[in-house]
Parts: structure tokens; sequence; C-alpha cells
């Protein structure tokens, strides 16, 4: 009989394998701590993030109540009428075409603006021997972290004109009477859209360019290509998957930008989507609301897609080889002075003149007079002004207070619990047995960031708006703005929390369960404890973006829920620019102290870029 002369392990291989049975496979499951925390998490995030849009989704296609007359079918029936209204309706022009022209149109001109300065600037920064290019690394990114309409208030305050904005801006107070065009409308929005997303592509290419080969352009260079050749056909196509992400989380955030477009636009009747819909809710028009954020869903959510496919197309552009790396900055020679000043020039038009004018503005008795006898704290701390409303100094008034007050805790909590969440999540991705939980959890969370900001905002008021089964009807309620902005840091807490739960060793959550401590026991004696780092991080981060955030709650805040970005648009309203600007360099302040607390004390430093 012949022998055979396999090994055994060889036959193991080869025998057909047994499978678990999947009722054990499920008991196990079931009996990991991190089995049921994923199915509570889904179960939450999918009632707070998924219901949601799911509700505003049917919202435009049944019948709202209160329309039963203009649709002649009862309320919850499914229609046609809103559909027809924002896409075929005689208005359709005025309430969703226009917009959409002016949204597409501002943010592809945002893209190649912002592109055109960002790239040039990371380059200078990363691979040049620019001088204090360590300093303005930082410094250049700090209009990242100011909200948006900062800039737009510094602009009224020096363009705006009596024949629209009804009061005389700086130049107008000096004699010069900007042209329309220039006060209001469309260039200053895309101008302002250029500074704040011009940091946003230098956090997101600066390492793309920092990992370019040095020997490819050299080899070039020997072989007798020009830099401009160079630069064409090595270096860019190098920086492709970095430039097409920042284009489209451009388009993203341009998408759903509610502040700029809003106190430069409206004046002159230039209106983009995140308006409409803004207007819509304020006109009793939930249906109409309702369409236009899913179309911004889908214009969002297609942004993403096209970042992700193309990121996986483009993997042939690997920039990380080991060789010709070495990091050495490129000398400018001659043009070291010219690009220093260009450099300069960018943070002060980016930065120093739109803090500087706010500030100015609130110690002005007369706009645009410039001389001591003209100079008053009055604003800030003075009583019985001239302000409807709003009679006392920025500082000794009670609604700032209040205001602040109410983000300072509203946000605090928030941030709290989406940073312990996220860190839950992390737990979930990394520990869970069943890898659907992990993948089905980090999708759910990942979701808001599909959602523009005001559309999210609708979508939250379309489910909690009226009481649904044992859940009371939220609106008004602190509670309301809380939930929404949990959920809207979603998607940088679990994001965090699975990276940080990912490079965490199960040994130290073994040792403890081997001497017998409870899975509480262990996430509050072990886990939390060595994550403590991530997990403030996670916390502070979410904080600053909050504090700052105006698109997700401006549309949820009531009167007796103000936060300083809601308080500084009502201000803006009434045309008391000198205290809107005030609380803005309030909402400055808390932005930059907590991104500077991240940095000492968390080591969460964006200037080394978002790339990575």
């Amino acid at each position: 009989m012949e022998r055979s002369t396999t090994r055994p392990e060889e036959r193991r291989a080869n025998e057909p394998r047994r499978t678990m049975p999947w009722r054990h496979r499920a008991r196990l499951a079931l009996a990991h701590p991190a089995t049921l925390l994923g199915l509570i998490l889904i179960a939450v995030f999918g009632y707070l993030i998924v219901a949601p849009v799911i509700s505003m989704l049917l919202g435009a296609i049944q019948v709202g109540f209160g329309d039963d007359v203009r649709t002649g079918s009862p309320a919850g029936s499914f229609t046609s009428y809103y559909l027809e209204r924002v896409f075929a309706s005689p208005v359709a022009d005025i309430i969703f075409y226009e917009p959409l022209r002016n949204t597409l149109l501002l943010a592809l001109g945002a893209i190649v603006t912002a592109l055109a300065i960002g790239v040039p600037v990371a380059w200078l920064l990363a691979r040049t021997d620019l001088p204090a290019r360590r300093w303005f690394s930082t410094a250049l990114i700090v209009p990242y972290m100011l909200p948006a309409w900062t800039f737009a208030l510094a602009w009224t305050t020096i363009f705006k004109n009596r024949r629209i904005g009804g009061a005389p801006g700086w130049f107008e107070a000096a004699g010069l009477t900007p042209p329309d065009w220039l006060a209001y409308g469309p260039v200053p929005i895309l101008i302002i859209f250029t500074m704040h997303f011009v940091p946003f592509v230098i956090l997101l290419t600066t390492n793309a360019i920092k990992n370019v080969p040095d020997d490819l352009s050299e080899a070039a260079q020997v072989l007798g290509a020009s830099s401009a050749l160079r630069t064409r056909k090595i270096i860019l196509p190098l920086l492709t998957p970095a430039v097409l992400s920042a284009a489209t989380l451009i388009f993203a955030k341009a998408l759903g930008e509610f502040g700029v477009a809003y106190v430069l636009g409206t004046p002159a009747g230039f209106s983009v989507l995140s308006t409409t819909l803004y207007q819509a809710i304020g006109t009793q028009q939930p249906g109409v609301a309702a369409v236009v954020a899913a179309v911004m869903v889908v214009l969002g959510a297609a942004s993403v897609y096209v970042d992700v496919r193309f990121l996986k197309e483009m993997k042939r552009f690997a920039t990380v080889s080991g060789r010709g790396m070495r990091g050495v900055p490129q000398r400018l020679g001659w043009r070291r002075i010219p690009a220093l000043a260009a450099v300069s020039a960018l943070f002060t038009a980016s930065v120093l003149v739109p803090l500087g004018v706010l500030a100015l503005s609130t110690v002005m008795r007369v706009p645009g007079r410039f001389e001591w006898s003209n100079v008053t704290l009055d604003y800030w701390i003075g009583h019985d002004l001239p302000t409807v409303g709003f009679a006392d100094g920025i500082l000794v008034n009670p609604k700032t207070w209040e205001s602040a007050w109410n983000t300072i805790w509203m946000v605090g909590i928030a941030a709290i619990a989406a940073g312990v969440l996220g860190m839950l999540v992390g737990y979930v991705v990394s520990r869970a047995p069943a890898r659907w939980l992990g993948t089905t959890l980090r999708a759910v969370t990942f979701m808001p960031y599909l959602v523009p900001g005001i559309a999210f905002a609708v979508a939250i008021l379309s489910l909690f708006a009226v009481q649904r089964g044992p859940i009371p009807a939220l609106y008004g309620t602190s509670l309301l703005l809380i939930i929404v902005m949990i959920a809207d840091e979603m998607p940088f807490a679990s994001r965090a929390g699975s990276s940080a739960m990912m490079q965490l060793g199960r040994e130290p959550e073994e040792a403890a369960q081997t001497l017998g401590a409870g899975w509480l026991t262990r996430m509050r004696r072990i886990v939390l404890p060595i994550q403590r780092n991530a997990l403030a991080s996670a916390i502070l981060l979410p904080f600053v973006s909050g504090v700052q955030g105006l698109s997700l709650v401006i549309i949820l805040a009531t009167p007796g829920t103000q936060l300083l970005t809601t308080l500084s648009m009502n201000l803006v309203d009434n045309g008391y620019t000198h205290a809107a600007n005030g609380v803005v360099i309030i909402i400055c302040a808390v932005a930059l102290a907590g991104t500077w607390a991240a940095k000492k004390l968390f080591r969460a430093d964006l200037s080394s870029g978002l790339g990575s």
C-alpha cells in the first residue's frame, strides 16, 4: 500500500472546513458586551440621525398639517404638490432653480479660487525655506477656526452703502460710495468663501506636499525639464488625490454655508439653497423646505461619494515610498521676499483686517470716523443706548450673558456626550465579534456629514416638531438643540473614537476581566483612563465647532434658547452692527481659546495638516 507523502497540516488544510453552528456563534456574540452596546447605539443613532432624515424625505411627499386645503388632500396622505411647486410651478425658478444655479456657481468659484491660492501657499509652507514658515503654518489656518460669517460682518462694516444696506459703511462715511455689486451679492460672497476655504486647502494638502519624493523632480531636472514642466507633469499628478478631496469637501461645505449668504446676499435679493430653505421655514412652507433640503442632501452625498470614489481610484498616486524624501527645503533665492510678502498679505487680509475691523467698529460712535473724540466704550459697557431691545452694552447686557451661558452649557453637554459616545462607537468597532455591527455603526454616525447643517436642522425639526408616540414635541426646548449638536458632531467623534480604540490592545481589559472586573468597571477603571487624552480631544474640538456653529441652530433656536451665534444674527437683522460685531468677537475668542487649549493640552494640532 502506497504511503501518503502529504504532511498532516496540508491534509487538514485540504479537508472541508468545519464551521461553528450559527446558534453557537450567535450565543457567543450576544455574550460579548460590545454586541449589546452596538445594538443599543445603532438604535439610538438610528432614531437621532436616520429617522429625522427619513422623516424629512417623507415630508417632501406627504401633506403637512395645515396644507390640506392647499393640496386638496388630508394631512398625512401622499402628494406630489410640493415636488411640483419646487420643480415645475411658475415660481420654481425663484424658489429653486435660481438659488441652485447661484449655489453651484459660488461653490465652483470657491473651489477654483481657494485651490489656486491654497495649494501654492501650502507648498511654500511645506517645501521651501520661506521665513517664519512654522509660524505661518499656524497663523494662516486661523480663518478655519472662526465662523465664516465673521468675514461677512467685517465686509459689510467696510463696504455697505445706504442704497441697499440702509446705513453707511466706512467707505461711504469717508465720501466714497462702493458700487452695489461690491457691497452685496455674489462677488463679496465668493471673496469671503475663498478666504475661509484657503486654510482648509492648506490643511488637506500639506501632508501630501510633504510626501512628494524629491528624486522624481530631480531626475526630470537632470533630463532638462523646466520648473513649469516638472510641476505640471510630476508634482500636480502626485497631489491629485489631496486636491480632489479638498475640492469635493469645499463643495459640500459651501453647499450648506448659511451665514455669509444671509448677511451679504439677502439685502441684494441674491439667494442660495441654504437661504431659500431658511425662508421656506420662516414662511411656514415645511413641504417646500423638505424638498429643497432633500436636494441639498443628495448634492452633499454625491460630493462625498465622488471624494471616496476618486480616492480609491487614485491609489496609484502613492507618494510614500521610503526613498527620495529627504525633506530638504527648496531654496527660494530672490523669490523669498516676494513670497514672504504674498503670504503676509494673505494673513493680513484673512485675519488681521477682519478681526481689526470688527473690534474697531464696536468702539466708534460714528462708523468710519477715525478720531479720538469718536472712540467710546458705550457699546461694551454703556447703558440706555438708542438700540431698542438691546439698550445696554455687550458686556453688561443680560441677553449677552444669557446667550453665552446657553452656549457654554448646551454646547458643553453636547460635546461631552459626543466625545463619550464616539469612544463607545470606537469600542464597538474594535471589539464587537460581529463585524456588521461596527460597519453599520460607522455608516450611521457618518450620515450627518452628508447632510448640510441647515438641511439636517430641518430633518430634526420634521421629526421632533410634534409628539410622536411617547416622545413629546421638543421644538423650542434646549434638549432639541443638544440632540442636534450631538448628532452633528458624531462623524468626527466616532472617527476619533475608532482611531483611538484601534490602537488600544485587548490585553489590559482581558487582564482586568480575568480578575473578575465587570464591563462597566473595565471601561471606568481601564479603558477610558488610558484613552483620557483622546477623549478630552474628542470633547474639546466638537465644543469649539459647536460654539461657532450657525447653520445648524438658526432654525431651531427660539428666544428662550438663544445662543451667541443666533443672537448675533438677530442683531444683524435689527441693524445693530456694532453689537453684532461685538458678540462675534466673543465667539471668535472662545473658538481660538478652545483651539489653543486643544493644541497645548492634548496635542490636537490642526497646523500639522488633515491630509495624513
